[in-house]
C-alpha cells in the first residue's frame, strides 16, 4: 500500500467514525437540512486541518511544556460538549417553529475540533505515524485529510437530512435530539473519568 493510500485510509477511519463533531452534523442535518449544515462541515474540516498542521509543526510540544494549557483545552472541550448537548436537549422539535434555531456555524465546527479529544488524538497519531517530522509529508497529509474529512462529516449531515422526512412529528425530532444529547453527554463524561 502506498503512503498516500495509507494516509487516506487513516483519515477516513478517523473522520467517519462517530464522535461529537459527527453527532452534531447528524443533528444539524436532521434539523436544518444538508445545505444549512455545510457551514458546520466546512468549519470542522478547516479546523481539523489547521489543528493537524499545527500539531505537525510542534503544537503538541507546547502542550507538553505547559500542561495547564492542555488542561484548559480538556475542560473547555467538556464544557463545549455539555453546551451543545443542552442546545440539542432543549430544542422544541418543531421544524417550522416560530422561533427557528440556527444551524451550527463554521466557527462551531472549528471550535468543536479544537476542543475534541478525538481530533487531537487523530492529529497527534497521524502526524506521528505519517510525517516523521518532514514538512513535505505533513502538507501532503493535510491535503489528503481535508477532502476526506469534509466528505465524512458531510455524510453525517446528509444522513440527518435523509431521516428528516421521518421527523415531521415534533415528538420524533425531540427524541432524536435528546438521544444525540445523551451521546454528547456520554462523550463529556468519558473525558472526565
Amino acid at each position: 500500500m502506498s503512503l498516500s493510500l495509507s494516509m487516506a485510509a487513516f483519515a477516513l477511519a478517523a473522520s467517519i467514525s462517530p464522535g461529537p463533531v459527527n453527532i452534531v452534523a447528524l443533528g444539524s442535518g436532521a434539523r436544518h437540512g444538508l445545505r444549512a449544515s455545510l457551514a458546520h462541515v466546512a468549519g470542522a474540516t478547516l479546523g481539523f486541518c489547521l489543528l493537524l498542521v499545527l500539531v505537525g509543526l510542534g503544537l503538541h510540544q507546547l502542550l507538553l511544556r505547559w500542561p495547564l494549557l492542555g488542561l484548559l483545552l480538556h475542560w473547555g472541550g467538556v464544557a463545549f460538549l455539555l453546551y451543545m448537548a443542552w442546545k440539542l436537549a432543549s430544542d422544541d422539535g418543531q421544524l417550522g417553529s416560530a422561533h427557528p434555531t440556527q444551524a451550527p456555524s463554521a466557527w462551531h465546527g472549528a471550535a468543536m475540533q479544537w476542543l475534541n479529544p478525538k481530533a487531537w488524538l487523530a492529529a497527534v497519531a497521524g502526524v506521528g505515524a505519517y510525517t516523521g517530522g518532514e514538512q513535505q509529508l505533513l502538507w501532503l497529509f493535510a491535503w489528503i485529510y481535508g477532502p476526506i474529512c469534509f466528505i465524512s462529516v458531510a455524510s453525517w449531515a446528509w444522513a440527518g437530512s435523509v431521516i428528516r422526512q421521518y421527523l415531521g412529528n415534533p415528538r420524533h425530532m425531540r427524541l432524536l435530539n435528546r438521544g444525540l444529547a445523551v451521546l454528547l453527554v456520554g462523550s463529556a463524561v468519558y473525558l472526565v473519568i
